[in-house]
């Protein structure tokens, strides 16, 4: 009878009391961890933010154009490594003579902010390299890749086709 003496005197614990006993207070914890990682993770979002250039699209123009060759503006295009630089496109045509019958023609609107009145991309002096000199992007004019600068696209590149019976080089997108 003494068994059932103390197991009687015991308290009693049923299982939903000490769930409700042992959840009470975690769950107003990770409810206010919850919150609180939240805010704070807003917070670090805002405070991280920096005025970072929008890249914007350079704009669609249409291009269909025919050089001919032999005429004396396009001359210098009848030598590998050389380059002139043509209207049409949005903001103008860069040409490069790549390699024996294989031209590279480029948008002169750089990537980094093509909107900007006097961001445009020219050959440099080495006549291979193209560079805005309005945000300092320079590009190799072999493929239009970035070399440097604040410009992480590369330059956009228009189709070619050359016609060595003709001496015709076509440029279009």
């Amino acid at each position: 009878m003494n068994s059932r003496k103390n197991f009687i005197n015991k308290k009693q614990v049923f299982p939903t009391d000490a769930i409700a006993k042992a959840s009470s207070k975690p769950v107003f914890k990770f409810h206010s961890f919850i919150v609180i990682g939240t805010i704070m993770s807003i917070a670090f979002s805002f405070s991280s933010c920096k005025k970072d250039k929008v890249y914007q699209d350079i704009p669609n123009v249409s291009v269909n154009l025919a050089l001919q060759l032999s005429l004396p503006e396009f001359a210098s295009l009848n030598s590998v490594g050389n380059s002139v630089e043509i209207a049409g496109g949005y903001k103008g045509i860069l040409v490069y003579h790549r390699f024996q019958n294989d031209f590279v023609a480029f948008e002169q609107a750089c990537p980094y902010d093509p909107v900007e009145p006097n961001s445009f991309v020219e050959k440099d002096a080495s006549g291979v390299i193209g560079e805005d000199k309005n945000c300092g992007s320079k590009f190799g004019l072999t493929d239009g890749h970035v070399i440097n600068g604040p410009a992480t696209k590369p330059l956009k590149q228009y189709t070619t086709d050359y016609d060595a019976g003709s001496r015709t080089l076509y440029i279009f997108n």
